[in-house]
């Protein structure tokens, strides 16, 4: 593809030699003469001073590039359509495979693919072009909305609603049951049967083996846009809003609502029946024990203010050495109250 060409594509001003051939999109330190590349984090200045790329995508105000550029105002975003562009767009073939299995009353579009080895419940409803990889398990009852991704792998459990554009990456578990149980006077316990639903509103990404339950009564939402990745727990009757960002290892228990923006990155903890108010931020491994209002910036456990916390945890590492200081002053104001004690007595 000529560069003038994805210029145009990418909605990007073009500064340089648009008859460059453009084969593919790389890093900035690893691009050759036929990539593009792109630059955001000042980070890379001297690698942008020295790629070899045909040319770079980067921000209107950015310093010049030795090649063409693609400026924007947005660099970021004009790579994922970049990418986009280059990458395999190869989908599989409408159809179900003749070893898949397909139970009673369903209604799929004739523009799905369904591949070998699925399992389909019941009066299940799937939309148009969805695409369903091999060794999916979907429940009966259950609704797939149009242009719908869904890897090997993944479960859907009886009765789940998905909406539009939504991914499901492999083994994500969808509707599993909640953990709910009653303690008997004996001290056993009762299951507490699991009988809601579970609703993922259009355009999200669920990340593999992300598990997504179901609650005893109501339903566990989430938002569209949310996008959530690998390996996070989602507990029953959570309600996650839109535009929510969920990185690896979170863990969400049940009940608790995340409202619109809110970003929890990797290995947060949030305890059940809270909310988390609009446009929080939880940086890695916080603990979230209470509600936290709009806008905040958390961090540590339990999750304080961010800057209360970097103050916190700067003493921390010196509470060893403080302690020591702690008590050579106790030394000396023991030996300070011994020698005023033998001067009254005297």
């Amino acid at each position: 593809m000529k560069l003038s060409e994805l210029a145009e594509r990418l909605g990007c001003r073009l500064e340089g030699d648009g008859d460059a051939e453009i084969l593919g999109v790389a890093g900035i330190d690893r691009a050759g003469p036929s990539d593009v590349t792109f630059f955001v984090n000042p980070r890379y200045s001297s690698a942008l001073r020295t790629t070899r790329a045909a040319a770079v995508i980067l921000n209107d105000g950015a310093p010049a590039a030795p090649c063409a550029m693609l400026r924007t105002a947005e660099p970021y975003v004009a790579f994922a359509d970049a990418v986009a562009v280059f990458a395999d767009t190869t989908r599989p073939a409408p159809g179900i495979h003749v070893h898949a299995a397909i139970g009673a009353d369903v209604d799929i579009d004739a523009s799905v693919s369904i591949a070998a080895f699925v399992s389909i419940g019941d009066r299940v409803r799937i939309g148009p072009r969805t695409i369903i990889h091999p060794n999916v398990t979907i429940g009966h009852g259950a609704r797939i909305g149009a242009d719908c991704l869904i890897h090997s792998n993944v479960a859907i459990r009886e009765r789940t609603a998905i909406g539009h554009r939504v991914v499901l990456q492999n083994g994500a578990a969808v509707g599993a049951d909640g953990f709910g149980f009653a303690k008997r006077p004996d001290g056993t316990y009762q299951k507490i049967p699991q009988a809601g639903v579970v609703v993922i509103e259009d355009d999200v990404e669920i990340g593999a083996n992300t598990t997504i339950d179901r609650p005893a009564v109501g339903e566990t939402r989430i938002r569209a846009g949310a996008k959530i990745d690998n390996l996070v727990q989602v507990a029953h009757g959570v309600s996650i809003g839109r535009n929510a960002l969920l990185a690896a290892q979170v863990g969400i228990a049940g009940s608790t609502e995340l409202e619109d923006d809110v970003v929890l990155a990797g290995q947060v903890g949030v305890a059940g029946h809270l909310k988390i108010g609009r446009g929080t931020v939880a940086t890695a491994q916080s603990g979230i024990p209470n509600s936290v209002p709009a806008g905040a910036l958390v961090s540590g456990f339990p999750a304080i203010e961010n800057r209360e916390w970097l103050k916190a945890s700067a003493i921390f590492r010196r509470l060893p050495e403080l302690k020591k200081s702690v008590a050579a002053l106790e030394r000396r104001l023991t030996e300070l109250e011994e020698r005023l004690s033998r001067r009254i007595g005297v």
